[in-house]
């Protein structure tokens, strides 16, 4: 380990000796500080793996009246999580992903929340692991009518949970893929993408923390949907705060989704606000489509959304042929439709510094939304119109 960062270490370390009279607790804004002063990706896992193993989260007050708070969130113990859940009955079961299982689950208060289990091979666990608490501190810190918020966590011995307000409708891909039975007009499409728009704006804004956020793993499955359709993203184990003063954060691996990466951070390695609004894009076009971003059961050249449909969507005419057959055609006008192809068009450009910020997305977002309603109205008018024939 270079010198300098034994040196900080060993200041570090003396600090947290302070703290020992609650061992169940980690310091996240000393963690984090420490992750953003020394770690790059390529030697994070043995930083975290240095600071505290993972028996040492062994919370000391077991017993079921033992729940805490820290930065604003609970901490709940394992006991607390079996009660929630009825043991992690199937029947309790609303999902999977690549941290766990996700659980529908009643707290002691009777509220209803969604508890994510990490379930992680061996192979896995330090990545796991700092996923977790990088997610911990992040939600702790940030907060938006347009990001998901966090109850609470449980470190209790080697469990990790992750416990979220409950989300009715789950998430975005699963409402376009026929999972439920509502079928999404053009506006409620355009309610979401705004919204989800908002969340990321934010994010960069930096107005929470004092400096941007890029979410890294931005896409359908991460943006949740209360019961009136208003989205929240999610999951924000790969966010990374981008060093202060600076545009781009030069990674040793790309971290993400296929389907949903930057081409230019895979190819560079170079990390950008602008590589979360290419995501933006990839997620534009599954509303507008309905189709997954990357589906493998098509022939190679209809698997990936942005090479399939980018080169036809500034053409008007052709337009018409990627718009989603379950959507009503009385809930869309092509004025509206011609301009969000557009600005998908332009989130999705291979040369980053051609995409729109967050914060523009937002603003033609919202002039989209009026077009579409106002051009409705005017044809509902012309409608009723129209000379009757007897």
């Amino acid at each position: 380990m270079p010198l300098g960062i034994v040196s900080a270490w060993n200041k570090r370390r003396r600090s947290w000796s302070l703290d020992q009279n609650d061992p169940c607790m980690y310091n996240s804004s000393t963690l984090f500080g420490l992750f953003e002063e020394f770690c790059s990706d390529s030697f994070s896992f043995v930083v975290v793996g240095i600071y505290k193993r993972l028996e040492y989260w062994q919370l000391d007050d077991q017993t079921p009246h033992s729940t805490k708070r820290h930065h604003g969130s609970s901490v709940f113990t394992l006991k607390e999580m079996e009660d929630a859940t009825c043991s992690f009955s199937d029947d309790n079961l609303i999902g999977k992903g690549g941290f766990g299982r996700v659980y529908r689950g009643r707290l002691r208060s009777g509220e209803i929340v969604a508890i994510k289990k990490m379930e992680l091979p061996p192979n896995k666990e330090a990545e796991g692991e700092r996923e977790f608490r990088v997610e911990v501190d992040m939600l702790s810190r940030l907060e938006h009518p347009n990001l998901v918020s966090l109850r609470g966590y449980c470190a209790d011995g080697k469990h990790r949970f992750l416990v979220y307000e409950y989300m009715n409708k789950g998430n975005l891909q699963d409402q376009l893929n026929g999972i439920s039975e509502t079928k999404m007009d053009w506006s409620l499409r355009l309610k979401i993408a705004l919204g989800a728009a908002r969340g990321l704006a934010y994010l960069h804004s930096s107005s929470a923390i004092g400096i941007p956020v890029v979410h890294r793993d931005f896409k359908s499955t991460n943006i949740l949907l209360t019961e009136q359709f208003e989205a929240k993203i999610s999951d924000f184990g790969l966010a990374k705060l981008m060093p202060e003063g600076r545009e781009i954060y030069v990674t040793t691996k790309a971290l993400g989704t296929f389907g949903y990466f930057d081409p230019e951070y895979t190819s560079t390695g170079k990390l950008t606000l602008q590589s979360d609004v290419y995501a933006f894009g990839v997620v534009l076009l599954e509303l507008l489509t309905g189709r997954r971003a990357l589906d493998l059961s098509q022939v190679p050249t209809n698997q990936n959304i942005v090479i399939q449909v980018r080169h036809i969507l500034n053409d008007r005419k052709k337009l018409r042929k990627v718009i989603d057959p379950e959507m009503s055609r009385s809930s869309y006008n092509i004025d509206s439709i011609s301009m969000y192809a557009n600005l998908a068009s332009r989130c999705v450009r291979h040369n980053s510094t051609e995409r729109p910020s967050m914060a523009d997305c937002v603003k033609e977002l919202q002039l989209i939304l009026f077009t579409n309603s106002k051009g409705l109205r005017t044809g509902l008018h012309l409608f009723k119109m129209q000379p009757r024939t007897t």
